[in-house]
């Protein structure tokens, strides 16, 4: 691929190439092909996490794993992070935070989440993370077409405006692939799963789920908010809203 192409055209040669391979084969391509420049894996090592962590740790276990501890995560989910580091032997594992001089600038007492949840996730995920992202071409992201909410066109690959590619592996998966792949690996799952949490975020924005409702109903519950800004669109951070939010 020519490398003097943008990263536009170099996302819709990667879609015609891969449209009809397989996550591996994705996974492969996009951790082993000199053409996509270095890459790194985005994880939250939340409740479907473990799919893509461990699919990275088979295929090239010296990928680059970037977790944004917001500091207001989950025990429970710093300590999932703690065990799959160790069983995954995930070798090359970033933790990114924001800095502590900015998080005390614009949120001294903690309680910016309680009036503007998006000043929150900026200063506490995105920043961090696009920092975090300078050095790389691309990265590996978990989103999935079946988790609606602007997701049911991801492709496996996706242009962030010419700045760099990200790789959805999953796009093509279903629940029910998540499921079948975990429990075919022995793979440990989130302990908070089984209490009722399909979706994880920050402890102060993520909320149980009843059944019937929505995988992600309980992030930001009671707000039009569904997205904490990662996901770019024209290379700026865009939350999206929620669907016939009352």
């Amino acid at each position: 691929m020519p490398l003097d192409m943008s990263v536009a055209e170099r996302v819709v040669t990667l879609n015609s190439r891969y449209r009809h391979h397989s996550a591996t084969a994705v996974l492969e391509h996009a951790l082993k092909d000199a053409d996509l420049g270095q890459v790194a894996l985005v994880s939250s090592f939340g409740a479907e996490s473990v799919v893509l962590l461990h699919l990275v740790s088979v295929i090239a276990p010296e990928t680059p794993v970037l977790f944004i501890d917001t500091r207001m995560l989950f025990p429970e989910t710093l300590d999932y992070q703690r065990e799959l580091a160790e069983k995954l032997h995930l070798c090359d594992l970033r933790t990114i935070r924001a800095a502590q001089p900015r998080v005390a600038f614009e949120d001294p007492d903690n309680t910016l989440h309680l009036f503007n949840t998006d000043a929150c996730c900026n200063v506490r995920k995105v920043e961090p993370l696009e920092r975090a992202l300078k050095p790389f071409d691309g990265w590996i992201t978990g989103r999935k077409r079946y988790q609606g909410k602007g997701r049911e066109a991801v492709e496996f690959f996706e242009a962030e405006a010419d700045i760099r590619i990200k790789v959805n592996p999953l796009a093509h998966w279903g629940p029910e692939d998540i499921q079948d792949y975990m429990i075919n690996n022995r793979l440990p799952r989130h302990p908070l799963v089984v209490k009722g949490y399909p979706s994880i975020g920050c402890a102060p924005c993520t909320t149980p789920v009843k059944p019937g409702e929505d995988p992600r109903a309980g992030r930001w519950r009671n707000t039009t908010k569904t997205e904490c800004g990662i996901h770019f669109i024209g290379g700026r951070a865009v939350p999206i809203a929620k669907e016939n939010a009352a």
